[in-house]
Formats: C-alpha cells, structure tokens, sequence
C-alpha cells in the first residue's frame, strides 16, 4: 500500500468528504439472448411491444435483433437499480411468445453466421447507421462473436464527492479537468488490475461446440459438444470472445484526455488493408460497413473500461468527451452470472463499488507501452488459466503470483469497506469483501468454478447446464408479473419510442451518404489535441 493511498484513505475518511461517499451514482446494461423451446436462437424480429430498439430508453437491441439489451437509468441507491432492472426483466417475459431468455455469456446453439439476425433500426439515417455498423462488425470479425452477451457496469461519483475531494486536495483546477484526471487515473489502475474481476466473476469457462465452427482453438473437449480449458474464468474476454488480429496490437493512450482522445481519433482515420479492399459496399450497392478504417466508430475499440459522456444527436462520443468532459465510467468484463436471475446482485455491486474506489486512490502512473501491453498479457493468463493456484503475472520487471497479489489488493480494500459501512450504519461491504476473499482460497467458489464443478456432478454438457438455468430463471419471472401501474410505465414507453423512431424518420433531410459524410467530418475537426 504507497503512501498516496493512505493519505487519500485519510481525505476520504475525513467529516468533510466521508458523506459525500453515498453519491454514487450507478447504471447496468445487461445483454440476453432470445431463444426459443429448443435452445436455439429466436429467428424473430424484436417484438412490437417492446417499443423501437432505436429509441425505447430501458430496451434495446445490440448486435442481432434476437440479443436485447436492458439499461437501467442513472441510480444512486442498490435497490432502484436492481429493482428496474427486475422490472424491465419481468415485463419483457409479458411481452414474449414462447420464447425466453439465454442466461449465460456463451451463446446458445448456433448455427452459422447466416443463422444470426442483424439487428434493424428502421429506416433513418441514425438507425441505418446502427445496423450497417452491425453490418461491418459481421464481416470483419464474424457474427456469431456479436452474439456473446456480458454486463456493463456504469459508475461515477456524484459532483459533492469531487468538490469535497477536491478541496481537501488543494487542488486548482477547474472541477471538469479535474474529474476528468480522477477519471483517467481510475481507468488506468483498472486496467492494471482488471484480472482480479475477471478471476472473481468469470463465468464463461465452457461453450458449445456450435460457437467455434470450423475456426482455430486451443480448447479441450469436456463432452462431444462442449468445449473447455480447465483453469479459464472468462473465455468471453479472450482469444475466441471479444478479440479481434486487427485489434490486437492496438494501444490507447489513458494518460490525460487529450492523449486519450488524439490516440483513438487515429484509429477512427487510419486506413486498414483488408478493410479497403473489402471497400464499403458490393457491386450492387448494398451497404457492407460504415468505413474502410480500423474502427468505425467508437464502440469498436474493444476496451475492458471507457470514460463516457452522454452524447447528444449526431455526435461521436470523442467529441462529446472533447466538449464537456468524462461524466462516467463504464466497466465492461463482466460476464452474465447463470446462478443468478439478474445476472448480477447486490454483493458483486458492493465489490465493484470498493474495487472502483481503490483504482481511484492508489497511486496511478502514466501507463507505458510496455505496461498496456503487460496488462493484457495478465488479463490472457487469467481469463485462460485464472483458476489455476501457481499461475503468476507479471508486475513491472518481476513476476508474482495471481493469488500473493490479490490478496494484498483484498487487504487494501479493507478500510473502504469499513468506511462505506460506516456511511451506511451495516457490515455489507465488509461482507461482500469477505465472500470474494473466500474465492481466493477456493476457486471452486468462483462462477467458473461452480459451472465446472456442476457439470461435472449432473453429469450434462455446457448447453444443457445453461438452459436449465435459463428455464429456471425463466419461471421466476413468469410467476412475478408486473403490477399493472409497473406495467403500464413500460408500455407507455414502448409506444412513445415508437412515435419518437417515426418522428425522427419524418425529420430526416439529409441522404444516408451525405449523413455519414458529415458525421464523419467530426473526426477531422479534433485537432490540436496533443500526441498520444
């Protein structure tokens, strides 16, 4: 533990800052596959009484028409927050027809990529943008790794936490600059330490042989149809999951805004080979992909963490982080939890919250190119052989164990337990501490663990363990209908997001080339920046 870290515990700690701790302002973003009786993917479009995907703000799709995403809004207390995401949950089982959800990360049964569905967005030029950029990540990396579900995590704290931290830093800066610093120094500490959530809540060690087809692997045969490493926590998060030769080499600068923006913005104009000769539509003018450039938009870059700033229409996230800064951060590694209805509770939260904070206080240097890349090299040896009690990672010139080093971050998280029981006059993040503190001397207790060790016990392949629990799951809803008030709240929003889709369809003026054009035209206007 540096000394930075125990004179930031103290600032925290002080009358002053310490209450402003419970301003934490939290959201998910929980993906699902829809699925029909056999376990196959719901060829289905997205169902009318679920709004427009384009713009109903707690339903959407994301890569197919058959994967929905649930978002909750911005919530400062737990019990909000999973209490709309259960709702969100319970109403869209109402709106089902003989179909459910897949409660797993892995997908189901696949059957080729021409089996899975591109999501559609109706036909203005935002919503053509959404699926011709589904379009492209189809053709450049394949469909069915679009079709891996995860949880995203959302979390700032509120502007009294940085005002008072601020002050207690004697810190100058304007209040943006210096979030947007805070922010910066978080996510770089995440990405160093990401592995720990990766081995703590993994649970995608397993998958169908269907997901692979005829692609190169290095996993073992559990069954005829299930694959497996024995030690992996997340193969969601390697090799076969959101990875991309492309992508593979890649390094974003997380040192200051600028530098994070200028080294993304490369990446958004620099022109790729094989993308080029693929070019952006077919001999008969189909669209194909957006660009011919590494990453289309954004969301392209696969990154385990991003600062975020809500966008306004039209405009690219970089820019939007430009103009007024970082307001969040978003954490992507988790997978979905197939033991638990939601995907995620109040413990893992709990952990998430103390780990964010400990990235944010613990002493965070610039990141070298040498580091980014040690850092993905640790994420690898985790999500391949996280479970694995001699695995050791590497930290600067030396290397130590996966288990001597989590235990000294468990150790450093200690006192922000403390201090946020305290704020909230319980022990439940000492004991969500303690539950996670647990897996480090038993990765059986881990979700990769568990699914391995019950696989093995019922004597079933990955695909049936994951659909019993999908049917499971599916019940618990079904025998929790949405009270009609609840009810009615959703089903206002899904008509209004109808409206809204046909509204800014009517409201289009430009052609989808010109749209795109002039999209594109914010990438060149971020300039004079600095160097990443």
């Amino acid at each position: 533990m540096s000394q930075l870290y125990d004179k930031r515990l103290a600032m925290i700690g002080s009358p002053y800052v310490q209450p402003t701790l419970k301003d934490v302002v939290r959201g998910i973003e929980k993906e699902s596959l829809r699925i029909v009786a056999a376990g196959e993917l719901a060829k289905t479009r997205h169902p009318t009484c679920l709004g427009s995907a384009l713009t109903n703000p707690y339903i959407t799709t994301d890569y197919s028409e058959a994967l929905l995403e649930f978002i909750t809004p911005p919530c400062s207390g737990l019990d909000e927050l999973l209490g709309i995401l259960d709702s969100i949950h319970r109403f869209t089982y109402q709106c089902l027809d003989q179909e459910m959800l897949w409660t797993a990360s892995m997908p189901c049964i696949l059957r080729g990529d021409q089996d899975i569905p591109v999501a559609r967005y109706g036909g203005s030029n935002i919503g053509q943008m959404k699926t011709v950029y589904r379009l492209g990540l189809g053709h450049r990396y394949g469909r069915a790794m679009q079709s891996i579900s995860g949880i995203h995590y959302n979390f700032s704290m509120g502007d009294s936490f940085w005002k008072a931290y601020q002050k207690t830093m004697a810190n100058r800066d304007t209040l943006q600059s210096f979030k947007n610093n805070q922010y910066l120094a978080l996510i770089r500490n995440f990405r160093r330490y990401t592995w720990l959530l990766v081995y703590l809540f993994g649970a995608s060690p397993a998958l169908c042989k269907s997901f692979i087809g005829d692609r190169q692997h290095e996993l073992e045969p559990f069954d005829e149809n299930t694959l497996f490493k024995e030690g992996a926590t997340a193969l969601r998060m390697g090799d076969l999951g959101y990875q991309s030769s492309a992508q593979e080499n890649l390094e974003i600068c997380y040192n200051t805004l600028p530098t994070y923006i200028s080294s993304l913005k490369s990446l958004l104009t620099q022109q790729h080979p094989s993308y080029q000769s693929m070019g952006t539509k077919d001999k008969d003018g189909n669209w194909l992909q957006l660009t011919t450039t590494l990453l289309q938009i954004e969301n392209e870059f696969y990154s385990s963490i991003r600062p975020k700033q809500p966008t306004r229409s039209g405009e690219a996230p970089i820019r939007a982080l430009q103009e007024r800064g970082i307001k969040y951060v978003e954490v992507r590694v988790l997978d979905v939890n197939p033991y638990l209805p939601l995907g995620i509770d109040k413990t893992q939260i709990r952990f998430l919250d103390m780990f964010l904070l400990y990235c944010l206080l613990e002493e965070s240097p610039e990141l070298s190119p040498l580091e980014f890349h040690q850092n993905q090299a640790n994420l690898a040896a985790v999500v391949n052989h996280g479970r694995d009690e001699t695995l050791k990672l590497g930290q600067g010139p030396l290397s130590r164990t996966m288990k001597n080093w989590a235990g000294e971050i468990m150790t450093h998280l200690k006192p922000i337990a403390a201090l946020l029981d305290s704020n909230e006059g319980s022990d439940d993040y000492t004991s969500a501490l303690n539950q996670q503190s647990e897996k480090l001397e038993n990765s059986r207790l881990t979700p990769s663990g568990q699914i391995i060790e019950d696989m093995r016990a019922e004597g079933i392949p990955w695909f049936h363990f994951a659909m019993n629990k999908s049917l499971s799951h599916a019940d618990y809803f079904l025998h929790r209908p949405l009270p009609a008030g609840d009810a009615e709240c959703f089903q206002r929003a899904a008509i209004d997001s109808l409206a809204e889709k046909q509204r800014i369809e009517a409201a289009d003026t430009l052609g989808f080339d010109a749209f795109l054009e002039q999209y594109y035209r914010q990438y060149q206007a971020i300039v004079g920046i600095g160097n990443p």
